[in-house]
């Protein structure tokens, strides 16, 4: 048999008045995911469990067959796997965003524009966060560039702290006063927030995405603090040889956790345009070249749902309807047993631009067993 799980990240949604008070996923054009779903059983899964955050980390380790109660430490440390950053005990990890704030004097009433700032380009974004390592590095904090605005702080020998930091997509076009760090060691990684705004604003890389009126990276923004995680082997688990396509470093680090061979694909950006049809070409050979399962994975609607936009969350179920599930439908003659499941992690409702934590809906298919 041979499994194919493909994560919409974040596609699930509310009714959307602009949309005739449909979701994007109802309201989009997916003539192929309404085939699959009539052949299909389908329903839906509580993938958050009882007093989690509703994140991706804790969300995809669900669907991924990991209890998060036992397994979560956090969601950096995972991203610190897959960027091949080595992680001792005692040390720990941090998101490092690169965000948009408003222009304010005082950090405490600035606003939260863009957590992303403007999907800056990962050339761009390590070329900041270089520069920012040879200003905010001590001998024990370590700044590692990673995707786009995915960055990774690593606090060397911090211990067991417990910092309460907030993620920067949870408060979009809020004031980030109320959410600024607290709890143990606020005062430092607080510092470390505005000290950054000096370095970022006469950056080359700043000056020249002002030129072309595009959102600064103007600081970082830290969070996500966790330690170094312990899955067991998927293989060992399940008994089954699985591979991960992914192009951001939370679900890539998870399958590398979990024992499961990353597959790069160029073209694949972890952003809402990305090369839908290589990653699909990427997991169905997988599966043709030995692997038994592939845990496929698509970011594109979650970024969608985060910046608050139906129209352009209705055309990355559609590119995932066309490029991805149809190609897959194309080749699955290939196979002489398939399953297929096509789930969210999460919903990530643009009325909210932040997860939320409902049963997402799943359609799992059978080949050879058509409902």
């Amino acid at each position: 048999m041979k499994y194919l799980l493909i994560l919409t990240d974040g596609m699930a949604d509310y009714p959307v008045p602009g949309l005739d008070n449909q979701s994007p996923l109802e309201s989009a054009q997916t003539p192929n995911m309404d085939t699959l779903a009539r052949k299909s059983a389908v329903g839906r899964v509580n993938t958050i469990p009882d007093g989690m955050p509703p994140g991706s980390d804790v969300a995809n380790l669900s669907v991924m067959g990991y209890d998060p109660q036992k397994f979560y430490t956090g969601r950096s440390p995972i991203e610190a796997v897959s960027m091949g950053v080595r992680l001792e005990p005692e040390d720990l990890a941090f998101r490092c965003n690169l965000v948009t704030l408003s222009p304010e004097d005082a950090y405490e009433t600035r606003t939260m524009l863009d957590y992303s700032a403007g999907e800056i380009s990962s050339e761009e974004s390590a070329a900041l966060i270089v520069d920012l390592a040879s200003h905010l590095s001590e001998t024990s904090l370590e700044f590692h560039p990673g995707v786009s605005y995915r960055n990774l702080m690593v606090w060397r020998g911090a211990g067991h702290i417990k910092p309460v930091l907030t993620p920067p997509h949870d408060i979009s076009d809020r004031a980030v006063g109320p959410y600024l760090p607290q709890g143990d060691q606020a005062s430092k990684i607080y510092d470390l927030m505005k000290r950054s705004t000096s370095i970022l604003k006469v950056h080359p890389v700043n000056i020249e995405r002002r030129s072309r009126n595009e959102n600064e990276a103007n600081s970082i923004w830290l969070w996500g603090e966790g330690h170094k995680p312990n899955l067991n082997s998927f293989s060992d688990k399940y008994g089954l040889k699985g591979s991960v396509v992914a192009a951001v470093d939370l679900v890539k680090g998870l399958g590398i956790c979990a024992g499961l061979k990353p597959v790069m694909v160029p073209g694949a950006t972890g952003g809402i345009k990305t090369d839908f049809a290589a990653k699909a070409r990427a997991a169905v050979d997988e599966l043709k070249n030995g692997q038994d399962f592939v845990y496929l994975h698509i970011e594109s609607p979650d970024e969608c749902g985060h910046k608050g936009d139906a129209s352009l969350k209705c055309w990355s179920i559609e590119q995932i309807d066309r490029e991805v599930v149809g190609y897959v439908m194309s080749q699955a003659d290939q196979f002489d047993n398939l399953k297929v499941l096509i789930t969210p992690d999460h919903a990530t409702p643009v009325s909210l631009k932040t997860h939320s934590r409902e049963p997402v809906p799943f359609l799992i298919w059978d080949k050879n067993q058509p409902h």
